[in-house]
């Protein structure tokens, strides 16, 4: 058998993924000890892989070598296996490879096998997947979100985005989301009860976020200059819950808070959280999250692209701002 594998070449620059990454063709390898063999049914786009593109050596993960498979998380089936708990046959999420077939340690893949009642396999990866993780965390852990309390959420319409909004909404806050564009942010209103939506490309934020009445906890997939308007429209005590650095990312900036004194004055808690640090708690996070999931109380639309050939081109979408949901591509069976 042979597979598709997309492979780092260069370092990009900005969104150029189309220089950086080369579809190649190869021969699938028999798993290890302790490995398994994964047919790609789905792969997930997710903002924070872009800086395993970069060169950066101080993030919270080493960049990707040149020459390497592009990771990220799939799901799909085991056609071949050296670990006990995961037989052939057996549906499963783990980090894999962009590729047809994934082979990983089923240990440091962090491989799950996955209950086959949940009707769409892709809630695995958005309410009961890391997004889903990361929100409920962010939101109840980091930012520690009280019931009365206004919280504020950065790419509102992304995928981790839009679940730690209705999260925020269950636990009994008041929600603003912060999205661009006048469609996304009226669907926040509309379709996910948000007290508010302020459309980030419309300027004048500032002037928007005072409708708030001063936010306690500010939920941050983002960074960049939106970071100083939010620091000074925060209530004292607040917390900042920061999940993503979107911003930086293709521009290849860092954030440096202009209003960084607020920190002081304010008396804020500004604290970064990552997924593989509560990793041992997804089960419980999971148990909770699948009980919103199935009462119909948390809810993720899917913007699908299909085709691995196609996958830079829902990777650049998905960066770019131009979906509202969970970003997935769909492979051939």
């Amino acid at each position: 058998m042979t597979t598709r594998t997309w492979r780092l070449e260069s370092r990009p620059h900005g969104t150029d993924f189309a220089r950086a990454l080369r579809l190649t063709e190869g021969p699938v390898i028999e798993p290890s000890y302790g490995e398994i063999v994964i047919r790609n049914q789905w792969l997930s786009m997710d903002a924070g892989t872009r800086m395993w593109m970069s060169g950066r050596t101080d993030g919270y993960q080493p960049p990707l070598p040149l020459g390497a498979a592009m990771s990220g998380l799939v799901i799909g089936r085991v056609t071949a296996s050296r670990h006990k708990d995961f037989p052939e046959g057996t549906l499963v999420r783990a980090f894999g490879q962009w590729a047809d077939y994934s082979k990983v340690d089923a240990v440091l893949s962090g491989a799950i096998a996955l209950d086959e009642s949940v009707g769409d396999t892709r809630a695995w990866f958005g309410p009961l997947g890391m997004n889903g993780w990361t929100a409920l965390w962010g939101i109840e852990r980091t930012g520690a979100a009280k019931a009365g309390e206004t919280v504020l959420v950065s790419a509102a319409a992304g995928a981790t985005g839009l679940l730690a909004c209705q999260i925020a909404r269950l636990l009994g806050c008041k929600v603003w989301g912060m999205a661009g564009g006048p469609e996304k942010c009226a669907a926040l209103t509309r379709d996910y009860g948000l007290a508010g939506a302020i459309d980030y490309k419309a300027g004048r934020v500032l002037d928007a976020l005072s409708a708030t009445g001063g936010i306690d906890v500010y939920f941050d997939n983002v960074g960049g200059p939106l970071v100083d308007d939010v620091l000074v429209t925060m209530n004292h005590y607040g917390r900042v819950a920061v999940c993503g650095l979107v911003a930086d990312y293709n521009s290849g900036t860092r954030t440096h808070p202009r209003e960084f004194d607020q920190v002081l004055m304010r008396r804020l808690r500004i604290e970064g959280f990552f997924s593989p640090d509560f990793m041992h708690h997804g089960p419980e996070l999971t148990g909770r999250l699948r009980q919103w999931h199935e009462a119909g109380e948390l809810d993720l639309p899917y913007d699908v692209t299909r085709g691995l050939e196609n996958t830079l081109t829902a990777y650049d979408r998905m960066l770019s701002g131009k979906t509202f949901g969970k970003v997935v591509v769909e492979l051939e069976p």
